[in-house]
């Protein structure tokens, strides 16, 4: 085997691994690096701000299945990278985050951007390691994938010295190399115990989250829904692995539901704010956690069964142990309270007054997705809207920041959907506020033709938070929550995008499709009406 240089052995490592894109902001302890990259036919992608770098590694894992891989450089840039890294930590998702350090001769002597980046990284990642020397890059490497992917997915940090990436050592792989992650399945005797509560259940529901995604078994979902007469509600990356039209999926009566079950399937989704912390389930009710993460079950409330499994893996085998049951009564009370919900929204859906309302401009870009499009949420209340109005199902892919409620994911995000389903349309829902975040990303994706389609629900304020200050403080003193109906397709038009700014329904469809249409970064801005759709809709 010959000898090449460290950037060159990190990037064949990548190449094993199935990595087609590296997501960057430029910095010289890293440059080694993209030289290999451009050998390996890895895609640089560049960004304006490492922190968008680390959500487009994010996005990329969401949507491929794979870990996401970003690269960036020392001191500020492992600094900036930080929030995306702790937003995938929270929602569980596989990355793998290069971060350059001085030369390791160097060490403590205040070279450039010199400063411990590995035990910043610690707390927010499921292993942070400096790479020791060159002819390890590759053995590291294959070792930050499998941690990333092992168990309940995360983020992991690789310190790479520029000595180690500027030296060379011989290409040859390691011993050990790509392999597919282990997914835990329940022990016959939990699935036994599962399906007993199941078969004598009257009231039983189903709730299921993200990790479905990761699971080499997430269409037993489909084909247990098929068979269960219960309701189901689905939560996160999970949205849209049944079809809107599904008689068993529900999306607007889960709370009553969760009063009135009497046995209460959570499928990977932690017993968090999402549930009141278990406080959101009838107290008589029994209850059954499956979960990657051991260690999670039973946080907040008592469970009446805790499986230590994947989501999918385990529906598969409740699946084979279930005997069909006469629950038709139950489902069609859910049924009534869904459709109920589901009627007070058309009023609002169907508006024509102006400005348009919030609802009628999620119905109005469902109108215009295809079956294999993907829906980025980056903002507060518009966001949260447009996660009940718009009717998805795979493989059409929902995406937004998760539990740690990270303001600033979309363009990441979007960039790496965009680069991985480039087949699709990549529709980015934001708040106005949240444009403000990283809006000049649009830059990075007009010079690398990466066409997204991004929507604003302007209503000039921070409406999910400004709504209770109103009414906790009143007018006078609701501070730090007001906006202006601040042109930002002005700003995208500038950096060579196309824009439309839109005040009445009837300037709403036409604007949609152009900016479909266009073939190029666009930004269709919004002004919003007010709406009571939301209120009191605030978690912590």
């Amino acid at each position: 085997m010959a000898n090449v240089h460290g950037g060159r052995l990190v990037a064949k490592a990548l190449k094993r691994h199935g990595t087609t894109h590296l997501f960057t902001l430029c910095g010289g302890h890293i440059q080694a690096i993209y030289d290999g990259c451009i050998d390996e036919d890895i895609r640089v992608v560049d960004v304006r701000h490492e922190q968008t770098a680390g959500h487009a590694a994010d996005g990329y894992a969401r949507v491929t299945g794979r870990p996401g891989v970003c690269a960036v450089t020392a001191g500020p840039g492992v600094t900036d990278v930080v929030t995306a890294a702790a937003n995938a930590f929270r929602a569980g998702i596989p990355l793998v985050i290069i971060g350059g350090a001085g030369p390791r001769a160097l060490s403590d002597m205040g070279s450039l951007q010199d400063m411990n980046h590995v035990e910043l990284m610690r707390p927010i990642t499921k292993w942070s390691v400096s790479v020791p020397s060159t002819d390890r890059l590759q053995e590291y490497v294959d070792s930050a994938f499998r941690i990333a992917q092992a168990g309940v997915p995360g983020p992991v940090f690789l310190e790479m010295p520029l000595d180690l990436l500027m030296n060379w050592a011989d290409e040859a792989p390691p011993a050990t190399g790509p392999q597919p992650p282990a997914r835990p399945g329940a022990d016959p005797s939990l699935i036994e115990r599962a399906a007993n509560l199941l078969n004598n259940a009257e009231r039983p529901m189903f709730i299921v989250g993200s990790q479905l995604r990761w699971s080499p078994a997430a269409d037993a979902l489909r084909a247990f829904a098929d068979a269960v007469d219960a309701p189901f509600y689905l939560n996160g990356m999970a949205r849209g692995a049944l079809p809107y039209a599904h008689k068993n999926l529900m999306t607007r009566s889960r709370k009553v539901a969760l009063a009135q079950a009497d046995v209460c399937f959570v499928f990977g989704t932690p017993l968090d704010f999402r549930l009141e912390y278990g406080r959101a389930i009838n107290p008589s009710a029994k209850i059954v956690q499956v979960d990657l993460d051991g260690g999670e079950i039973g946080r907040n409330r008592h469970v009446d069964l805790a499986i230590h499994g994947d989501t999918g893996v385990v529906l598969r085998q409740l699946s084979a142990a279930t005997k069909p049951r006469d629950t038709a009564g139950w489902l069609s009370m859910i049924r009534a309270a869904e459709d109920k919900s589901r009627a007070k929204m058309a009023a609002e859906i169907d508006s024509n007054d102006n400005p348009p309302n919030p609802l009628r401009v999620c119905a109005e870009l469902g109108k215009r997705l295809k079956p294999t499009d993907i829906i980025i949420g980056d903002g507060g209340d518009f966001v949260a809207t447009a996660a009940y109005v718009l009717q998805l199902e795979s493989p059409q892919l929902w995406m937004d920041p998760g539990p740690l409620g990270t303001l600033g994911v979309g363009p990441g995000y979007a960039m790496a959907a965009k680069l991985a389903r480039p087949e699709a349309n990549v529709v980015l829902v934001y708040g106005d506020g949240s444009f403000g975040f990283n809006g000049l990303e649009f830059e990075a994706m007009v010079r690398q033709n990466i066409p997204v389609i991004g929507v604003v629900g302007n209503d000039a304020a921070w409406t999910q938070i400004r709504r209770g200050q109103v009414e906790l403080y009143g007018q006078e003193r609701a501070v730090a929550t007001a906006l202006s109906y601040t042109r930002y397709d002005k700003v995208v038009e500038a950096l060579g995008g196309f824009g439309a700014y839109v005040e009445t329904v009837d300037e709403l469809g036409p604007a949609l499709d152009a900016a479909f249409a266009c073939g190029k970064p666009a930004l269709v801005n919004v002004k919003i009406a007010s709406s009571e759709f939301r209120k009191g809709a605030i978690s912590v």
